[in-house]
């Protein structure tokens, strides 16, 4: 009579380990994803926070250019182009 019951003893210890590994196996891919969603968040919210880049020397020569033509059409004085000009140059 022990000789039945031990084969399905040993069955269900098996059986409840292969459960518990692969629930063990489960809760670690979700946790694997769920850190992965909330480093992708945190780089997309780093994205749209990070400052917009410096005026770089295009930028600085349009400005510039800007300047002389307001200047050529009488709207500045030379005294406001010259101020506004080291404005620019200063940063």
């Amino acid at each position: 009579m022990f000789r039945r019951r031990r084969p399905l003893l040993g069955a269900a210890m098996i059986g409840g380990t292969a459960y518990a590994v692969g629930k063990n196996a489960q809760r670690s891919q979700e946790r694997e994803a769920s850190e992965e969603d909330r480093i992708a968040a945190l780089e997309d919210q780093a994205a749209a926070s990070a400052p917009a880049p410096a005026a770089g020397p295009t930028d600085l020569a349009s400005k510039l250019t800007e300047l002389k033509a307001l200047t050529d059409q009488g709207v500045l004085t030379q005294e406001e182009f010259t101020a506004a000009k080291q404005k620019l140059l200063a940063g």
